[in-house]
């Protein structure tokens, strides 16, 4: 809206470039998490009446990882999943996450059968969260987030706030140099498309 004002263009408009430039923010799966990595899901969409544990309803699944390292917090990466199955882990986990890393998360049985591939997984009870303090903290600092700033996120175009925020997060400590990286990415990547008939 304040871009719409700002520039005297239409509210669509400025939301489209908004998506686009989100899609030049997408991690180029150059650079996996490693060492000691914690790994949970999460909901975006709030609570639904009769809907416990993990059963999504209308609500979106997210799989989210977080470095853990001495000084804190590494690097962090979230992509919307389809189900809390191995089969919809693998994919998250191949494109993030070092084979060799020392991956933590709870007892959800979905995790085990990836202990093939990433033999130093450690399962641990979750205890409401309290088990993985910092990504659960980093949880709700993306909630925060989306809230503030955006109060909505659509089904459709959840990944590419996620997108966003890691890119953000993951260059926190080089922001003199974030908007140069960004316009970069904007010029090499391919043109975008918001709907598959736009011009």
């Amino acid at each position: 809206m304040e871009l719409s004002q700002e520039f005297e263009l239409r509210q669509m408009t400025c939301w489209k470039f908004k998506w686009k430039i989100q899609q030049a923010m997408q991690s180029t799966c150059n650079y996996p998490l490693n060492g000691i990595v914690h790994i949970d899901e999460f909901y975006i969409g709030g609570e639904e009446e009769g809907k416990r544990g993990r059963s999504k309803g209308d609500k979106q699944l997210v799989i989210m990882a977080l470095e853990v390292v001495e000084s804190g917090v590494g690097r962090a990466y979230a992509q919307v999943i389809e189900d809390a199955s191995a089969k919809s882990f693998k994919p998250f986990f191949n494109s993030h996450i070092a084979k060799d890393a020392h991956v933590v998360t709870d007892e959800w049985n979905g995790y085990k059968p990836l202990r093939k591939e990433y033999p130093n997984l450690e399962q641990v009870k979750s205890d409401k969260g309290n088990g993985l303090p910092d990504l659960h903290l980093h949880i709700m600092n993306i909630k925060g987030w989306l809230r503030g700033i955006y109060h909505h996120a659509s089904k459709e175009r959840l990944q590419g706030y996620l997108d966003e925020y890691h890119f953000r997060f993951n260059r926190r400590n080089n922001m003199d140099t974030i908007f140069d990286l960004l316009i970069k990415r904007m010029v090499k990547n391919e043109p975008r498309r918001l709907y598959s008939n736009e011009n």
